[in-house]
């Protein structure tokens, strides 16, 4: 167990991964209590796909029945540059590129094609941030880190730019060592949610939060938040700004989420005319496509001067 659990982290770190965490498949119960806890103070419609398979969220056992163990891996997103926010509007550092479900589905699966390798008779199946499963509760028991106060995944020595792509297979593996919480008294991210949407440490309402609204919101941007959104048209990462664990976060070397020169160039005066055409040019193949130019535009001219 020991020896092939080494074995697949380090392959995996030959694949491309950032880390790699391992555990015994199973219910976590603690984390099913703070997620029952979120449902019962209710989450917006567009998020109501949380309230379905409620069971399979937090026990691997019943989205794959012959589940032994769990296999959680994280990659960097962290970019080597900022794209310039003068004069500019702002999109999430993790849209920078291509769609980071293909990319990791792909590192996933030449893992998989590894593992059947050295165990033939093995079964595996992975899921990158579209399945039923709590990717970070299970990043945290796999030992890559912990929930922080704004509801996302922190790396103690590397920060939380990170995607998280998850492995479930009927082999035995020598598990690793939950992680526990780090955040202390620290409520910089609280402090900084310009909406407010931090309502509590470890508690976040998706009606006030940037992100939601440029992304998954189908209603319009509420009046009272227009004003705090800060150039942001897509996503918002302001609270992983100013966690102090992300002065560890260092570059990523994944080609696939570099920025293009098109995207490079943008400035306010380019996508008050971007055209159709020019997004399917500018995002095609990126997590920006997803929400359709409609929606992208609505919030440029939502956020624009009258």
């Amino acid at each position: 167990m020991t020896l092939l659990s080494h074995t697949l982290k380090a392959k995996a770190l030959e694949i491309g991964f950032s880390a790699c965490g391992i555990a015994k498949s199973g219910e976590i119960p603690d984390y099913w209590q703070r997620y029952v806890s979120v449902l019962r103070k209710g989450v917006p419609s567009e998020l109501g796909f949380l309230e379905r398979y409620r069971e399979k969220r937090l026990d691997p056992g019943l989205v794959m029945k012959e589940a032994r163990t769990v296999i959680t891996l994280l990659v960097n997103y962290f970019p080597q540059e900022i794209l310039p926010e003068e004069d500019n509007f702002i999109i999430a550092k993790y849209a920078y590129g291509k769609d980071y479900h293909m990319v990791i589905k792909e590192k996933l699966n030449r893992l998989i094609h590894f593992i059947k390798e050295c165990c033939p008779e093995s079964k595996s199946r992975a899921f990158v941030d579209s399945g039923v499963l709590m990717e970070k509760a299970w990043a945290q028991v796999c030992g890559l880190g912990w929930i922080g106060k704004n509801t996302i995944l922190i790396n103690k020595t590397a920060g939380s730019f990170f995607f998280i792509g998850i492995l479930l297979t009927d082999l035995e593996l020598a598990p690793d060592h939950p992680e526990t919480d780090h955040c202390g008294n620290c409520r910089k991210c609280m402090d900084a949610c310009p909406t407010q949407a931090i309502v509590n440490p470890y508690e976040l309402n998706p009606s006030r939060c940037i992100a939601f609204h440029t992304i998954e919101a189908t209603k319009g941007i509420p009046e009272e938040l227009k004003d705090k959104f800060g150039d942001r048209i897509y996503g918002c990462e302001i609270c992983q700004d100013v966690c102090p664990y992300n002065r560890f976060a260092i570059p990523h070397h994944e080609l696939d989420f570099l920025p293009d020169d098109l995207l490079r160039s943008m400035r306010k005066k380019d996508w008050y005319s971007l055209s159709e055409d020019q997004f399917e040019d500018l995002f095609k193949n990126s997590p920006v496509s997803r929400i359709g130019y409609e929606k992208l535009m609505d919030t440029v001219r939502y956020l624009s001067p009258q």
